[in-house]
């Protein structure tokens, strides 16, 4: 069983994937308390959900892509049991995590996208660092961008791991906090290496769930 917040149909905004139809399975429970974070009813609010009824629930949407999402999908054991039945089935999976818990046992098949938490996400120093050994070309390093200072920092993340020879790392500005303009001027004017990255769901509205 698996505590699930909601399950919806939607477009997916983040990532290589943005822009593509998809299943979210949005799981309950989360072990950070991000000062940006827009989906703080996945705290608590949850049902126990089997396996199979999630499946059901995924396949009536026909989608070809699955996100799951939280919260943090890997406080919970069963996930990934599901991960594993859904890329056996075909379907294209992605996962998003903070990276405060490890990722070593995540089927490769998935696109992992790994949110690095920032100084002014209030949780700086949350990420796994073994998590790097744990990535794949498949990866992806998200870093959402709230100030200059945060900028700075992830800037110096990515040196000191090199991640930016190794992988796709994307720089998004905190909605409301930082604009996306000045976001570019910065990327370009301290000639950043990473891709800038907008949250297509702050700038489309879909009656589908509270979270996008």
């Amino acid at each position: 069983m698996i505590k699930i917040n909601e399950i919806f149909h939607s477009i997916q905004g983040e990532s290589s994937y943005a822009g593509n139809s998809t299943v979210f399975i949005r799981t309950t429970g989360c072990n950070l308390r991000c000062t940006y974070c827009d989906t703080k009813y996945s705290y608590d609010e949850g049902e126990f959900w089997s396996i199979e009824k999630i499946l059901q629930s995924v396949k009536e949407y026909g989608a070809e892509y699955i996100c799951i999402t939280g919260g943090e999908p890997l406080l919970q054991k069963e996930i990934h049991k599901l991960i594993n039945i859904l890329c056996e089935l075909g379907y294209k999976v992605s996962l998003e995590t903070s990276g405060s818990k490890s990722i070593e046992h995540v089927d490769p098949r998935v696109k992992i996208i790994l949110d690095v938490k920032t100084p002014d996400s209030g949780a700086e120093n949350s990420f796994l660092d073994k998590n790097i050994d744990f990535s794949s070309e498949n990866t992806e390093f998200k870093f959402v961008i709230s100030s200059e200072k945060d900028f700075d920092w992830s800037e110096n993340f990515c040196r000191q791991h090199d991640l930016l020879r190794k992988f796709t790392v994307l720089y998004s500005p905190s909605h409301g906090q930082v604009s996306e303009r000045w976001l570019a001027e910065t990327i370009l004017h301290k000639k950043s290496k990473a891709r800038l990255h907008l949250q297509l769901h702050k700038y489309i509205w879909l009656p589908t769930a509270r979270g996008v």
